[in-house]
């Protein structure tokens, strides 16, 4: 399994509107978290509140293209999204400027419903999830940030490392996931949202392509070869000279173990 824990792009201001979301994300998922123990009432929420495209092809629920964005099937669905949201967020809201970026992600996840519900107009199966307004982020990121270091978490049975990869190659590998799992799963089938997140990365690349073509758009790559334009973070991990517990303390010399 392999992971995304940070990127080594630091943001140059602090991106309130990221951290708003990610909140607004967790409150609204405690506000309904009781209806989990009862499957039917929870399955009535989702269908009033979730995106449903048979009920918009009947004209009607479309608060519900900005609503779903904020509701999530289970803690994991939660979890996965907000780390996303986490990494590549604040590097989005640095570029587009706090209101605007809000503008951004609501666009992206309107977006990425629309081919959700192109796919499968009749579906009565809602769809839940900030996973296409994420998708968007994820677009733009890379159109703005395609070299820009990526670490991944690589959890195999025993084996634990840390693989810094360039982010053209970890996101082009997510969409192209998306992809091929939309092909994959036939119309109707409940599940992963794949055209939904397809829908949200092109979106995102879409919206962001005036922006970059503003800050210079191939120049802006070739000043900094696909790099953010700014210093990359270091992370450094060091040896803990706190001694275990039963056994006589030592001297020790921190040293680095990691280094990104």
């Amino acid at each position: 399994m392999l992971i995304p824990i940070r990127d080594h792009n630091p943001p140059t201001k602090r991106p309130f509107v990221t951290y708003a979301l990610i909140v607004a994300n967790i409150v609204v998922f405690v506000g309904y978290a009781g209806l989990f123990a009862q499957e039917l009432r929870l399955m009535e929420f989702f269908q009033s509140w979730g995106m449903l495209p048979a009920r918009l092809r009947l004209g009607d629920g479309y608060i519900t293209l900005i609503t779903h964005q904020f509701l999530h099937a289970d803690l994991l669905h939660l979890g996965c999204n907000l780390l996303f949201l986490w990494i590549f967020g604040n590097n989005m809201e640095d570029v587009w400027g706090h209101f605007r970026f809000l503008g951004f992600y609501l666009l992206c996840g309107i977006s990425a419903a629309g081919l959700q519900f192109a796919s499968d107009p009749d579906s009565v199966i809602p769809m839940v999830g900030a996973s296409g307004a994420i998708a968007g982020v994820l677009g733009g990121y890379l159109l703005f940030y395609p070299r820009a270091r990526v670490d991944l978490f690589l959890f195999l049975i025993v084996i634990f490392r840390v693989i810094p990869t360039p982010a053209w190659v970890v996101l082009g590998g997510w969409f192209t996931l998306q992809i091929l799992g939309g092909l994959s799963v036939p119309a109707g089938d409940g599940g992963v949202a794949y055209w939904a997140h397809a829908g949200g990365f092109l979106a995102g690349i879409a919206l962001s392509f005036p922006l970059w073509r503003r800050m210079g758009g191939r120049a802006f790559w070739s000043r900094c070869l696909g790099q953010p334009p700014h210093p990359e973070a270091r992370y450094r991990f060091v040896a803990s000279s706190v001694p275990k517990s039963g056994k006589p303390a030592r001297a020790t010399r921190p040293g680095p173990w990691d280094r990104k």
